[in-house]
């Protein structure tokens, strides 16, 4: 994307100015929407953007700067701005007069589409959108459904005064949809959204009135559910997008961006029990097509399967280089960021809970009065201490070892490193699901999962 003699350039300037590491990441990326709402277009858009970030090393002390001209002048502004931020202009050339030598390392290509975007019409698109929603008419009650496209491709490049030179290219595509429910009871609403490092072949993996029946079916359950009741109690959550909980109330917690500032629980806790013995937590950039995967980290660093707690037991965190600067960690290719007008910080990328060797249905076997939170929703957690509340957005009673009748607005509330450490047994049927993470350096595509697990005790929310 942009001429080698430019990049060592820039890098050799900053190392001029006394730096002691420099790194440009350079990004173009095309993204597409396509919205229809109750078979209304109501968005149609494409963009592209493109960029470059420059981030500067003094020991532990960073600066960072971006822009989105990349001609030389601008870069080589960018690269003096910082450079007199810190006020060591004019120094000697660090490294020498004959430039650098990078180490070039380009995406193999293991996550790339078999039906790229290119080869279909925005009509094809429209067509499978139709699809989806025909498929979320489930009865008469769904008064309303939505459906959301959204594909993106990005180019990325990495360059660093060490020599390093990543390319890696990433390709997206979700179909989302949302159903809405009614009756003289009220308003419910259903959700689905497969999402996957993939191209059109999205709609293959997961046929669109799949997809949109899934939204409307369960649209309908939330209408026909009572309220959900309050207490604690054991509770089965479902897999998939039930990994939301840890990810947010435990995943965050194993980043360095908080254990490096000792502002997470289980900071300093390597080699100690963290988890029941039933819980293997891994966290891997490396999945194919996954929804969060990638060849290179948005530092370079190819990524990889980080586990993170293995049978209980801490085994380690997610460092991308400034965590390993201040933490003494390595590295493990966790280094992200939502483009280039972030700098990065050490983020999940597809996190889960690993199979266990229950059979799903022996979970519920001996729960005299419980719930089944069998797909969960948004929620809140409190960073450092892990506390959360989280959303059932589809519940069940369970009585005596049944599923029994559907109950709505059932929260989940408790502490993560505490509710890890309560799951009694886990099942064989890992799902991941995708999802958007917020966090310092923006919001990334991010996969949950885990298998059916039971949780010895949760409070539950409810009105009931």
């Amino acid at each position: 994307m942009l001429d080698e003699a430019l990049v060592g350039d820039v890098l050799r300037r900053a190392r001029q100015g006394g730096a002691d590491f420099a790194e440009l990441y350079v990004e173009r990326w095309r993204r597409r929407v396509l919205r229809v709402l109750s078979g209304e277009v109501k968005e149609a858009t494409s963009g592209i953007e493109y960029g470059a970030g420059l981030r500067l090393f003094y020991g532990t002390e960073v600066v960072y700067a971006y822009t989105n001209d990349l001609s030389p002048q601008s870069l080589l502004e960018v690269t003096e701005t910082l450079v007199q931020l810190k006020g060591q202009a004019g120094q000697v050339d660090a490294l020498g007069r004959g430039g650098l030598d990078f180490r070039k390392a380009v995406a193999q290509g293991l996550h790339a589409p078999q039906v790229p975007f290119t080869a279909k019409d925005k009509r094809y698109r429209l067509e499978r959108i139709r699809e989806a929603e025909a498929g979320a008419m489930v009865g008469p009650q769904i008064k309303q459904v939505q459906t959301n496209l959204m594909e993106w491709e990005q180019e990325v490049l990495v360059a660093t005064s060490e020599g390093a030179w990543a390319e890696d290219r990433r390709v997206r595509t979700r179909l989302y949809v949302t159903a809405i429910a009614q009756d003289e009871s009220g308003m419910q609403t259903g959700v689905a959204g497969p999402g996957l490092s993939v191209g059109l072949e999205l709609f293959d993996r997961y046929p669109p009135a799949e997809v949109g029946r899934r939204a409307g079916l369960q649209a309908l359950t939330n209408l026909r559910a009572k309220p959900a009741p309050a207490g604690t109690m054991p509770v089965v959550i479902g897999n998939g997008f039930g990994g939301v909980i840890f990810h947010e109330a435990l995943g965050h917690l194993l980043e360095t961006t908080s254990v490096a500032k000792k502002a997470s629980v289980l900071s300093d806790k390597l080699g100690e029990k963290v988890a029941s013995d039933c819980v293997t937590y891994i966290d891997d950039g490396t999945t194919p097509h996954g929804w969060g995967s990638q060849e290179f980290d948005d530092e370079g660093m190819p990524t990889e399967r980080t586990v993170l707690i293995e049978n209980g037991v801490l085994k380690s965190y997610m460092v991308d280089r400034l965590g390993s600067l201040l933490t003494g960690y390595r590295p493990t290719g966790s280094g992200r960021r939502q483009d280039y007008t972030f700098a990065p910080t050490s983020r999940m990328r597809n996190t889960f809970i690993a199979p266990g060797t229950t059979p799903k249905e022996k979970l519920f076997e001996g729960i005299e009065y419980g719930l089944y939170a069998a797909d969960m929703g948004g929620g809140q957690v409190r960073p450092g201490s892990g506390e959360y509340n989280f959303a059932v957005k589809e519940g069940y009673i369970i009585r005596k070892g049944r599923i029994e009748e559907p109950v709505r607005g059932a929260m989940l509330v408790g502490k993560g490193p505490e509710s890890i450490q309560r799951i009694v047994a886990v099942s064989d049927d890992l799902e991941m699901g995708p999802g958007m993470c917020g966090s310092l350096s923006g919001s990334l595509p991010v996969e949950v999962g885990q298998p059916h697990l039971l949780i010895s005790e949760i409070v539950v929310g409810g009105q009931a």
